[in-house]
């Protein structure tokens, strides 16, 4: 609406002169054009009684004439006044007029001869050093209650127990194809439980583990590998109201040793991660300090020790669902084309908190060289659950 009153202003003043094209071009038609401001002739020479400027210009009459129309009907449309302009100032001509700088020399210097720069100092070269070793690891301390009443139906009994586990990482990548990666484990737990009158505590949870592998680069994501495993625990292993130590430091120590290619897991969303080990050439070490516990591991009756050679696979894998879901596997196998030793560990996270997780472990193996189980045969399975305080740094 704005914009149609005053269009309706300048046609009207233009058509009063478009009888003679020539007065269309006059300059003084840009008051209708610019920002629409209050020039105070227009009301002056309208209110006058006897103006006698008025008739003389028919230009100024006209433009006068259109401005005063949209002052009466939309004075809104004012965006400011001739007082306004007139305090902001008029053009300056004195701009056009050249500058002239007059300088005088107070000393003339002499010409100052160039000095070429010593050859014997070198310059500065900073280097940064390549990051070669990365470190990383994680641990939990968690628990679990059970409480059954004495006259429960289906019978059973209450126990309390805690597992703690610590895993850390040290490894080497030279960037020019080598690398060592070095990882271990720490794991530990302990059950009380009412039922048994010989043992107070017992381990439920016991490893010692560490694994190193040095790698040669071979094509994208293979490296030809030189594999150490080597394991024990830390305590001694009882069963219920049995004082017959089952394991214990040393009892046994486990050594395994392969050359082989190793294959590096690393998926495009980074959800599985990981290695897989394959060691055609290995050879596998079992020492059991307590003789009485040769037997129990393959050993002959009065050895703690035997070699067995064989092909090895090995697979540590990671596998991340979401942020609150992880999957953590171990597969190991070993045969001496004698004897087969096949372990699967898995556990699975679930993340409550930063600091707060839940934990399902399961763990099936398989070991001929074991003795054999009238129901389960030479398969053994291991499975808790825990809940507790986890860290990752």
């Amino acid at each position: 609406m704005r914009k149609v009153t005053l269009l309706f202003a300048v046609i009207s003043a233009l058509s009063a002169s478009a009888a003679q094209p020539n007065d269309s071009l006059d300059g003084r038609y840009y008051r209708l054009f610019a920002p629409l401001t209050f020039y105070h002739n227009v009301a002056d020479k309208t209110l006058a009684l006897n103006s006698e400027s008025a008739g003389k210009d028919r230009v100024a009459d006209e433009v006068d004439a259109a401005l005063l129309k949209v002052y009466l009907k939309r004075p809104d449309l004012v965006r400011t006044t001739e007082t306004d302009l007139e305090e902001t100032g008029s053009i300056r001509e004195d701009l056009y007029q050249p500058i002239i700088n007059e300088v005088e020399f107070v000393n003339k210097v002499d010409t100052v001869p160039l000095v070429d720069a010593p050859e014997d100092i070198p310059d500065t070269v900073m280097v940064q050093k390549p990051k070669f070793w990365t470190y990383k690891g994680d641990g939990f301390l968690q628990f679990m209650q059970n409480y059954v009443s004495g006259n429960w139906y289906k019978g059973g009994e209450s126990n309390y127990s805690m597992v703690g586990a610590l895993t850390a990482e040290a490894n080497y990548d030279n960037k020019n194809k080598w690398k060592w990666d070095n990882k271990l484990e720490l794991k530990l737990g302990f059950l009380r439980s009412r039922t048994d009158s010989l043992h107070k505590f017992k381990s439920n949870e016991d490893l010692i583990r560490l694994t190193s592998k040095l790698g040669l680069e071979a094509a994208k994501n293979w490296y030809y590998t030189l594999q150490l495993q080597a394991y024990t625990q830390f305590t001694q292993g009882y069963k219920s109201n049995d004082p017959k130590i089952y394991s214990d430091f040393f009892s046994p120590l486990n050594i395994n040793l392969g050359l082989g290619m190793d294959y590096k897991v690393e998926s495009k969303n980074q959800k599985l991660t990981g290695t897989i080990n394959f060691s055609p050439i290995a050879v596998n070490y079992r020492y059991v300090g307590r003789v009485d516990l040769g037997p129990s591991y393959g050993l002959d009756p009065g050895k703690h020790s035997m070699f067995e050679f064989g092909p090895n696979m090995t697979a540590d894998l990671v596998w991340k669902f979401n942020d609150v879901v992880t999957w953590k596997t171990r597969f190991y196998a070993f045969t001496s084309f004698k004897r087969a030793e096949i372990e699967w560990e898995n556990t699975f996270e679930l993340r409550v908190s930063k600091y707060i997780t839940a934990n399902l472990f399961l763990f099936p193996r398989f070991d001929d060289a074991s003795l054999y189980d009238d129901d389960l045969g030479y398969w053994q399975f291991k499975e808790y659950s825990s809940l507790g305080f986890a860290y990752t740094f």
